[in-house]
Order: C-alpha cells, then structure tokens, then sequence
C-alpha cells in the first residue's frame, strides 16, 4: 500500500525539540548543512583504518544532523553511536531512521559514530557515550526517529523549492520524492546539495505509528552481509605501519604485584622488540602474536602476594554463610515481615548459591593504540567511549577530545567491554606508553588470559524465607543477598551505591513485582581482590532464579498451580500478566504429560522488558535431563524488528541456560581453576532445546532492549520443570547433570 507521508499536521505527530542532553534537532541546527566526506571518521568497514575513509573521493555530502549523511550517490549513512556486538542494533536504529526518512532499506548504510559525548551521549546516561543495560533502541529511539524526519523534511523544502509546488503536495517514499499534479520526481542523492541550504526547523512532526512502513517488519540486517563474507572489521583484522603486537603476564592471583621479572630467556626470541613491567603485569611486545606468545612463557616473574586472594570458592561462600546470619544495609522494607513471619500458618526457607562467571565471548579482549601528533587513537569494539577516552587521556596527559576511538564490530561482550576501569584498554595505552610511543600496539588476551586476568559476574549466597496464611497467600517475605558490589570503586558509586545498596546488586529482588504485605530485603556486599563487573541481565542473573524457583515453592505449599498462582499476586501488574499468559496459552500449559516429563514456568522484568519462560523437560533412564521444549514471550514495547527480537530471545535464552548447566569460575588457593572452553564450558548446540518458541506480545509502548532479558528466565523455569517431572529443588547453580 502506498504510503503518503505528508508533511502536515494531519499526518504526523507535533514534536518540540527540546529533548534533553543533545538529542534530536538540537544536532540538526549545529550540523545541517553540507560536509567533506574526507572529514568523516575511519569507517571500520575499510580493510586499512589507518588510510581515512573517501580520500579518492572529495564529494560531499548532506549532513541534517550528527546522524545521517545523504550523498549525490543517493546512498543513505546512518551513523550509529551505539556498538554492535551480535544484539541487531546497527540494524534496529537504522530502521528507524528509515522509518522517519521514507527511505529505502536497500540504500541504507551504516556507520559507527566518533567518541564524542556531546554529539552521541546515551540519553539515559547524562553526558556518557556508551552501550548497556539494554539501552540502545530505549534510549535512541525518538532521537533516531527526529533525525530521519529532518532528513526527510529539508528533502521536501529541497524539492517545493526547485519545483515551485506547496511541500504538502509532495510524497516520499522508498527514497523518492514525487508530485503527483506535475509529474515531478527525484531520488534524496539529488536533491541532497539543495537540502543544505534549507533552513533547520525548530520542529518536526513524526509519523502516527499506524503509518509505520519498516518498524515492526522483518528486515535484513545490516551487519550480516559483511559478517557472513568476512569483510566485517574486528581489532583482529587492524593493519597499521609497523603495528606492533603485545600480550601480558598476569599475577597467579588477584591482588598479588609485579615484584621482579627475568626475561634473558625470552629477549632471544627473534621478533621480540620490547619486555616491560606494566600496572598490571609483564607486556611482551613482538612482531607477532605466537612470538609475543612464546616470549611470555619464557618470562621467569616474582609476585608479591601479600594482598592476594587466597582463599578457595568453598571458603569464600562460607564466609558469605556466615555474613547472612546477621542484618545488611535494608534495600526494600515493606510492613513488618518479621512480625508476619511469627503469625504465618506455614514458613518456608531456602538457601542459594551462585558461582563466579565469566563472560566468555568469542573474541577475548583486544584493542589497538596508536600515540598520533594530535593525541591518540584507538582501534577496538568500544562500549564505553567515554569512560575509555577519559582514562587514555588522563595516563597520557591529553584532552579527552584528542583521544579518537575507532569503533569496531565485537565478537559478543556480555557487559565485559564496557569495564568501568578501562582494563584492558588502560593496558594496551600503558604498553605504548612504556614504550614511549615509538611504535602503535595491537593487544591480544588469550582465552586463557580472558578467563584467568578477566573480570567476573560476582559469587552469590541467598536467605530467603517466606510465611504463607491459611489460605497459602503469602504474608511475608524476608530475602538477604551476600555478593560483591559491582560499583563499590568505580565512577558509578557515588551516583548509583546509596546508604550501603549497590542497586545492581538488589534489582529483581528491591522491586519484586508480586503483592505481598510484609516485604523485607537487605544486602551485605563484603570486599574481595577478585574483579567483577556486570554480567548480561546484572542483577537478575542470581535474583530472578530465586524469586522464581521460591514462587514455585510457595504455590507447591499452598497446593495452587503455578501459573495462576503467579497470576493472582500480578494483579497489578499487567504487564507481567501478559507474558504470562501468552507464555502458557502457546505452551498449552495444563495439559497432560506423559510419565518422566515436566512443565515449569518464570516471569521476569529487566530493563523494563517483560519476558515469561515456559520449559519442558524429559527425564532420561540414567537420571539426565533433556529439554524439550522452550516458549518465550516477551513484551518489549514497540517490536521494531521481530526477527532481531527473536533472535535475542533464543540467544539470551541459550547464554543463560549455559550457566544454569554448566558454567562456574572456581578458585583453588586463591587461583582461578579453568582457562578455556574445555572447563569452563559454554552451550554445546547439542544442548540447546529441541524447540524453541517466541512470541511477542503486540504493543504500542516506547521500545525496551532485548539483548538482556531472556537471560535470566530461563534458569528458574527449567528448576521448575525439573521439580514438576522429579519432585527435587534445586537451590544452586550450575544444576546437577543427574537429577
């Protein structure tokens, strides 16, 4: 069906530009107008950064805005300030430009955004450029959606002019401007130069999402094209003059120091160029990764271990145990649990337990420095620009805006790019440092190095107990949380660590969504050397499989089913219900099976997403388990592209059903016990359920990120699958393999 999309008030949605912290048509006024391509930042797309992007081609191009570029070419860049890493955000804001511009998906082209805050900050992060907490889509949609329309709009104003027609007469759409009475038509390349001489409007009217042409359909993504041909630009693929390759030996322990090293050995290695100590270490700098390799083991390092970490994870969580047996820092305290645990009809009580975890992404960490004569640039898959620039300008003695980082795809990160310390790319920066610039740097982490030097998802020790009335409704509910702080230390404590609460340590928990009176949660949040830092989902990893497999304790002692006991204390909170619902309606959940076979079910919100899990599972004659059967629905607000929300929903299934099998970093005399793949095991696509359903639930709502919330669901609703097939509970994980 044609689309006319008139700029008139009747059509479209009066929008005032006065978004906060530089969004929308505040960029537009700073940056209409035309542009040097030559100027553009390094596209990763180009085999050699090093050489800038268009140098053979002084053409240029319409810039509306900090997030579109239209060339004579009649191709669309749009610019995208958030990391790709697997999550179908390239895709995703590109589509909702295209929306707001009528352009064609064809001619749509993506661009990863320079560092600079002020143009490209995460609105929901104050003046910060990054990528998390599920943010992208959230916190970039009616942004994204503004610059299409200005785009759009000086297009309009463009062709009026030259044709000498009323802009309410002229049609745009899949990237052509059309007057019907005239016969007049002209594609956005050429009519690019006359749209920057328009003047910026002061506002723009967006579409009614009735009229939506892209955003809810599945479309190609933009990113798998170069992923699938190899042509896709990783810190791997980075070639530069006389680029250097570094590795780094860690300390054995968290917390030990770097008290002497002897390197005699590894200095004949031919192709070794540089032995230095470091902050975190030894850096070997060689010609190459296997000789920089081959060096490092040759190195021959002393540490002082006085502050490391010494204990084993079985002490470790044996100090937590004893830490619960008192109060902590109160999150949430609603009523007076305590007192209704003394006139409930029946308590329950439960313990938990959650390992260490590691984030494990296919490309270990990596970056590429350069020292420049203006300052510095950096090539890597870049999660936190700002927190990075800030770091590397400070150890270099720069200005935050002479530090250029060059966005790269990442090969996944599961949160572990985005390390508020700066880790490795700090690392890599104090390598040319140490090295006094002569030469740029590529470092390259080993699995070995990712899973032994790395940060961590932290260990977890969980109280919690519940008190039912006569009727099996709970009455109250106490639950103690024991774990690391993933803020305490870092620039986000001030803002987000208040009166002994590190918020990403309650979350799932502080905002339980059911009804119940007497609510009482409380946090101890003890020190140790070892690193952590968030882990896809954050907080909800280790809350959500408590409160779900504790909820299902509960309706097994007031005899209720699962789901309408779940239902009942949702009553206010519809959103939940949905998901609910529409999980157990596509799972049939009711139904009768057959012997050694069970149905479980969770309901989880994170990052304002509502996911619902339904699980089945067969009971194998050995006492293995097999999964049968996953049914995912999921509320995210406006779908903008189902198969990317798919995709994310089996994906974040899959990651966390890894850990809920098999996943744990274990420590042995302070030492971490796995190094790769082999025993720190990942999802095997053997284990990966024999089917898997998604729904989305349709939905008018602002949009909520999907790379997160499927996570932690499906741990709890496999447990409850498992109780409803065996009768056991589980209370720890990873679960057993034989049940």
């Amino acid at each position: 069906m044609q689309n006319d999309h008139k700029v008139n008030i009747s059509r479209r949605h009066f929008l005032v530009s006065t978004l906060a912290a530089g969004a929308g048509l505040t960029l537009g006024v700073h940056l209409s107008g035309c542009v040097d391509d030559t100027n553009r930042q390094t596209n990763p797309t180009e085999l050699n950064p090093s050489k800038p992007a268009g140098t053979n081609n002084s053409e240029t191009v319409f810039a509306p805005n900090a997030f579109v570029r239209i060339r004579p070419d009649n191709s669309v860049t749009v610019v995208i300030k958030h990391l790709e890493m697997g999550q179908g955000t390239y895709t995703g804001l590109a589509t909702v430009v295209a929306e707001e511009l009528d352009a064609a998906w064809e001619q749509i082209h993506v661009e990863a955004a320079p560092a600079n805050a002020k143009l490209y900050n995460n609105l929901f992060w104050g003046a910060t450029q990054g990528t998390g907490g599920s943010s992208a889509i959230a916190n970039s949609f009616t942004q994204m959606r503004q610059a299409g329309a200005v785009a759009r709009h000086l297009l309009v104003l463009a062709a009026a002019t030259q044709w000498q027609v009323n802009p309410d007469e002229i049609t745009v759409q899949a990237g052509i401007l059309r007057h019907t009475a005239t016969g007049k038509s002209a594609r956005f390349g050429e009519l690019a130069a006359a749209a920057a001489q328009q003047p910026v409007p002061e506002e723009v009217f967006l579409k009614d999402p009735k009229e939506f042409r892209l955003i809810g359909q599945t479309l190609p993504r933009k990113d798998s094209h170069d992923k699938v041909y190899a042509k896709a630009i990783f810190t791997q693929d980075i070639k530069l003059p006389n680029l250097l390759t570094a590795v780094v030996l860690h300390a054995p322990r968290f917390g030990a120091t770097l008290k002497s090293f002897d390197a005699s050995e590894a200095k004949k290695i031919k192709g070794v160029h540089h032995i230095i100590a470091i902050p975190t270490g030894v850096a070997v700098v060689a010609s190459d990764f296997w000789t920089a390799q081959r060096a490092r083991d040759a190195v021959i390092a002393q540490w002082d271990e006085t502050q490391a970490l010494q204990q084993s994870s079985a002490q470790i969580l044996a100090s937590y145990q004893q830490l619960a047996r008192k109060p902590g820092a109160v999150a949430r305290n609603d009523g007076n649990a305590q007192a209704a645990l003394t006139h409930a009809a029946k308590v329950l009580s439960a313990d938990y337990a959650f390992p260490f975890l590691a984030h494990a992404a296919m490309e270990p960490m990596n970056c590429v420095v350069q020292r420049t004569a203006s300052g510095c640039e950096l090539w890597y898959g870049a999660q936190s620009q700002t927190v990075d620039q800030r770091a590397v300008a400070k150890l270099f003695g720069l200005q935050t805006e002479q530090v250029k980082i060059n966005t790269l795809y990442a090969g996944g990160s599961f949160g572990r790019r985005a390390n508020p310390n700066s880790d490795y790319v700090l690392e890599a920066a104090n390598i040319v440092k140490a090295i006094n610039s002569s030469a740029p740097v590529k470092l390259l982490w080993t699995r070995e190095d990712d899973m032994r030097a790395g940060y961590y998802r932290p260990m977890y020790f969980h109280q919690i107990k519940a008190g039912l009335d006569k009727n099996g409704t709970p009455i109250a509910w106490q639950h103690r949380i024991v774990g690391q702080s993933l803020l305490a230390g870092t620039g986000f404590e001030s803002s987000m660590v208040k009166n002994g609460i590190d918020v990403t340590s309650v979350e799932g928990a502080s905002n339980l969504p059911y009804a119940i009176a007497n609510l009482h949660v409380d946090l101890h949040s003890p020190r140790l050397p070892v690193p952590v830092q968030w882990w896809r989902s954050v907080g909800s990893t280790h809350n959500a499989y408590v409160v779900e497999t504790f909820i299902d304790e509960l309706a097994a002692a007031a005899s209720r089913d699962p789901v309408e006991y779940r239902r009942v204390l949702l009553k206010d909170q519809p959103r939940h219900r949905a998901v609910l619902d529409l999980a157990a309606a596509k799972a049939g959940w009711g139904t009768p099976l057959a012997a050694g076979r069970g149905r479980g079910i969770a309901v989880h919100e994170s990052f304002n997403t509502y996911v619902a899990q339904v699980v089945e599972v067969t009971l194998n004659a050995d006492k293995t388990f097999r999964l049968d059967r996953v049914v995912i629905a999921v509320d995210c607000g406006v779908a903008i592209n189902p198969d990317v929300i798919r995709a994310q929903m089996e994906g974040g299934m899959g990651f966390g059903l890894a850990a809920a099998l098999s996943s744990k970093i274990t420590f042995k005399n302070g030492q971490v016990e796995q190094s790769n793949f082999h025993d720190y095991t990942v999802l095997r696509m053997s284990q990966m359920p024999v089917k898997i359903e998604v729904h989305i639930v349709p939905s008018a709502d602002a949009p909520s990120g999907v790379g997160e919330p499927a996570t932690p669901v499906i741990a709890p609703a496999l447990a409850n699958a498992l109780f409803n097939a065996s009768g056991k509970r589980f209370h720890a994980l990873p679960l057993p393999s034989v049940i």
